[in-house]
């Protein structure tokens, strides 16, 4: 392909994304429909194929044209942290991280944290995928890691933010039988994705013959099942006051205790960016423990 593409041209292909028809698309770029008639079409002509394709619903932008927007929206971001930069200095925290954590860590944990302090930081952007895998990180697919583990990589730092139990939880109308009957009470467990998992661990030596009815690929699908009232699960202690009407059925399960950590590899502690993000992580996911490592 002979044709540079250019800053223009990914506004353009991104407003037709956002808007899905012409109208929309205008008015986000405050210029007239013909305008963005004559631009898409020349632009498909100099690459060569086709971005959108028409339909009763609008303009539905190909892979090609999914995949510009999301590069266009980087640089997007990338604009509006280069002009918070000029307005407030060097004072300003910019830059982008990648950050990873189960999705249970991330819906009960992280995005009640970082609503609290990432208002204050318009230049700083983050990437956040789910993963139970040291992996990402290893392979430097992420700066910052949130795990829960009692062993971290030796190649990584970071900090033990606290303790964590797990709790048999569930709605209230299963607390008599699961006192009494508690194999014939329908469980929720994690299925095969997660077969080390402390609560499958402690599930197979106290309660061998107990098959669960109800199987999930994460912790975060368990919560939510037993959140619906299917059954009860062993789930981490800080995940129960963020399921209405779910109850701690039980003590703390033994042997099931672990701690979470705040990780990042070596070479990006030096990053101002970083740096941030852990300072303020740590003292809020310290007190939602509620406890010290």
């Amino acid at each position: 392909m002979h044709y540079q593409i250019t800053h223009t041209d990914l506004s353009l292909i991104l407003a037709l994304v956002r808007g899905r028809s012409l109208a929309r698309a205008a008015n986000l770029l405050h210029v007239d429909v013909s305008t963005v008639f004559r631009s898409i079409r020349r632009l498909e002509a100099n690459l060569g194929s086709a971005l959108f394709e028409k339909s009763r619903s609008g303009y539905l932008p190909t892979d090609t044209a999914q995949a510009l927007a999301e590069q266009a929206e980087r640089a997007e971001q990338a604009l509006e942290a280069a002009r918070v930069v000029l307005e407030h200095g060097d004072a300003v925290v910019s830059g982008n991280i990648r950050l990873t954590c189960t999705d249970a860590v991330l819906h009960s944990l992280l995005l009640p944290a970082l609503a609290e302090f990432m208002p204050g930081y318009p230049a700083l952007s983050l990437e956040m995928a789910t993963s139970n895998s040291f992996a990402n990180l290893s392979r430097r697919d992420a700066d910052i890691a949130l795990r829960l583990t009692d062993s971290p990589p030796e190649h990584l730092v970071g900090r033990c933010l606290g303790s964590v139990s797990h709790v048999i939880c569930g709605h209230v109308k299963y607390r008599e039988r699961l006192r009494n009957t508690p194999t014939a009470v329908p469980w929720v467990a994690p299925d095969d994705s997660l077969p080390d998992h402390a609560t499958v661990v402690w599930r197979t030596r106290q309660y061998p013959d107990l098959i669960p009815r109800y199987r999930c690929g994460s912790m975060y699908a368990v919560a939510q099942l037993v959140h619906a009232g299917m059954g009860v699960a062993a789930l981490p202690d800080y995940m129960v006051d963020s399921l209405p009407e779910v109850e701690q059925l039980s003590d703390a399960l033994p042997g099931c205790d672990t701690q979470l950590w705040l990780l990042t590899r070596p070479d990006c502690r030096s990053l101002r960016s970083v740096q941030t993000l852990l300072d303020e992580l740590a003292p809020r996911l310290r007190k939602a423990l509620n406890g010290d490592c």
